[in-house]
């Protein structure tokens, strides 16, 4: 029995299914600063989240992006600033540690957690 021809259709076969598989493109989304940082950069800098999950850079209302030119900004000088970081009790975990992410990922080595002291007692918790 001459198996040549059984052996070409099922190469054919092969070839057909790896045209029709779609392609498996894998995307990594990592956020790359976009500019110059718009507010003023201090020796110490303040990174507060509110209840409402809002950003404050020193008091500044600004939103992912722009908190991640002005880590970038941080990181880029010298003499590095420390930038401290005070989330509100009621603001989201997931937003806390994504900003937290987003310090570390940003290269900002002088990094301070304050004002955790004010929750060590659950019991008074709004």
């Amino acid at each position: 029995m001459n198996v040549t021809p059984f052996i070409d259709v099922l190469l054919v076969l092969l070839i057909m299914f790896i045209m029709v598989i779609p392609m498996a493109t894998h995307a990594l989304l990592v956020p790359v600063p976009t500019g110059m940082p718009p507010l003023e950069m201090r020796e110490e800098n303040v990174v507060k989240i509110d209840p409402q999950d809002r950003l404050f850079w020193n008091g500044q209302n600004l939103t992912r992006e722009g908190l991640l030119n002005q880590l970038a900004g941080a990181a880029a000088m010298d003499a590095q600033p420390v930038i401290r970081f005070e989330p509100d009790g009621l603001a989201s975990y997931e937003t806390s540690a994504r900003t937290i992410a987003l310090i570390k990922d940003s290269g900002v080595q002088r990094f301070a957690f304050v004002g955790n002291h004010q929750y060590r007692d659950f019991s008074k918790s709004r």
